[in-house]
């Protein structure tokens, strides 16, 4: 067994230490300023990164670092308050091994969120996007490096890395609601410093909608271990260039907030289809 390999075991574990019950099949990632939502998760039982092998600590704040087991309009949840980034240091291949310990222990569904800056003046700050295609400019892919055949093959296919139907469900849900909703493409860039106003046009000029420093990785290794993925961007700003002041990680959370009564309902409402 590897040390990689190890970790993974280790960390599914102390999870299974921790919480006893069937672990749920749906896990949700809350992204800058969503960890709020986490407080709509029932009879929940709470375990630290820190307390897993192989979850690294997230220091940005927003970010809670926990991970919350129970249940939501009825539907089990494993539910991550928060989440790290390449921009904290991390290699690429950091980012496997809490997605492949979710895998072991059942989760098949993996619902991602984030905050993003709008890359057309559309797309303002409050805007619900549901991602539906991502352009990793990062330059660096966590399956980067030995594959390990348990979990997925050397070359997966990426062509339906947002899972269609749970996109449909997503859009479904916001429309049950009564919340409005766009969909868009996702550029994946590694910060932490914002994109420059001419970064932030070549981007709209690839067919970028949003912008943001997370959730390709965690979609990369999701897929790869076979999960269905689904992801819901929260716009908190126009990116450079197009917005008229200088832009903040406190617009970031602040603007998360504002959006949190909306997320609440539509998440609230897609869970609840999916128990159903």
């Amino acid at each position: 067994m590897t040390k990689e390999q190890d970790e993974i075991e280790q960390g599914v574990a102390a999870v299974r230490r921790a919480y006893a019950g069937a672990f749920p099949q749906t896990a949700l990632v809350l992204g800058s300023g969503l960890g709020p939502f986490a407080a709509t998760v029932e009879d929940a039982t709470s375990v630290a990164y820190a307390d897993i092998p192989g979850f690294p600590k997230p220091t940005v704040a927003g970010h809670a670092g926990r991970l919350s087991i129970g249940r939501v309009a009825g539907l089990p949840l494993a539910c991550l308050e928060g989440r790290f980034h390449a921009y904290e240091g991390h290699p690429p291949q950091r980012f496997l091994a809490p997605i492949r310990i979710l895998r072991r222990l059942g989760v098949t569904r993996l619902i991602l969120t984030n905050a993003a800056g709008g890359l057309k003046p559309a797309l303002t700050a409050g805007t619900l996007m549901i991602v539906t295609d991502h352009i990793n400019l990062s330059g660096q892919n966590p399956l980067t490096g030995p594959n390990d055949e348990r979990f997925g093959p050397r070359f997966p296919d990426m062509s339906r890395a947002y899972d269609p139907s749970l996109r449909a469900q997503l859009k479904a849900a916001a429309d049950a609601a009564g919340i409005a909703v766009a969909e868009g493409v996702y550029a994946y860039v590694p910060g932490p410093s914002f994109e420059t106003p001419a970064e932030v046009r070549m981007l709209a000029m690839l067919g970028a909608d949003a912008v943001g420093m997370s959730t390709v990785p965690e979609c990369l290794a999701a897929v790869h271990c076979g999960m269905t993925v689904a992801a819901l961007s929260v716009i908190t700003n126009l990116a450079a260039g197009l917005a008229p002041a200088p832009l903040s990680h406190r617009e970031t959370l602040a603007e998360a907030a504002r959006a949190e009564a909306r997320i609440v309902r539509l998440l609230t409402r897609f869970f609840r289809n999916l128990s159903a």
